[in-house]
């Protein structure tokens, strides 16, 4: 075979080389989706992805941090579905010497985030009281216990039960859909201490008041009787003093 008739050959084989190249790289890269804990801290009134973990980040009083179960990828974050200022969530908590007030969001996710599709719980909002140097993980455990693995938060307050920051091969249409704000109830103020006494210490203390009046009637009868005893003896004396005299 000549020259000439290979050339042909080579060209067509560079195309065929060049479109694969041009189909690589218009095709979607893939990236592996995880079911995890999201960590984020509110600035500026905007949720933004925490740059350092939990363990090391000791916030400041008026800080905001927020949690969010859910699936995702490098590519899709999922952020709290509800956002409520420090004023919304500590704002009728006192401050206390030596503690701080962080407000804390925890979103435990949609039904699609959850691995058997189960209802996940509410989410919560709450200003949490803490020491001053505690660290963000100290704030999350004041909205129920940790599951820890790893250095990883596997679960807040019991859910989810089971698996940690595992890979889900395929996601479904449900979980690729895009979140849907919800509404939290900024926590309750305080109950304020009422100084007067309760109906249970009422009646805890209606016996001891009848004891007590009890007790003094007792006394006032014994010491009648003393009396009357002690004047009968004196006229009994006198009698037989006179009849001697007789």
């Amino acid at each position: 075979m000549s020259f000439a008739h290979r050339v042909p050959v080579r060209v067509a084989l560079i195309a065929v080389l060049a479109a694969a190249i041009s189909l690589l790289s218009l095709a979607p890269a893939h990236a592996a989706a995880y079911r995890f804990w999201g960590f984020y801290q509110l600035t500026d009134g905007q949720w933004a992805f925490a740059q350092k973990g939990p363990d090391q980040i000791v916030p400041e009083d008026g800080s905001v941090e927020g949690w969010r179960f859910a699936v995702a990828d490098m590519n899709d974050t999922r952020f709290p579905r509800a956002t409520l200022t420090f004023d919304q969530l500590c704002g009728s908590t006192a401050a206390e010497t030596g503690k701080k007030r962080v407000g804390l969001i925890v979103d435990f996710g949609r039904p699609a985030d959850a691995a058997d599709g189960a209802t996940p719980p509410e989410p919560q909002a709450s200003c949490a009281v803490v020491p001053a140097d505690a660290t963000s993980t100290d704030v999350l455990a004041t909205a129920g216990e940790l599951r820890v693995e790893n250095s990883l938060i596997c679960a807040v307050a019991g859910y989810p039960a089971a698996d940690c920051g595992g890979e889900v091969k395929e996601l479904s249409a449900e979980a690729k859909a895009a979140d849907t704000p919800v509404q939290v109830a900024a926590p309750a103020a305080p109950a304020a201490t009422s100084a007067a006494p309760t109906p249970e210490a009422t009646t805890a203390n209606a016996p001891a008041e009848e004891t007590s009046s009890g007790t003094s009637t007792a006394a006032y009868v014994i010491a009648a009787l003393t009396l009357l005893a002690l004047l009968v003896l004196v006229i009994a004396r006198s009698r037989a003093a006179r009849r001697g005299q007789g």
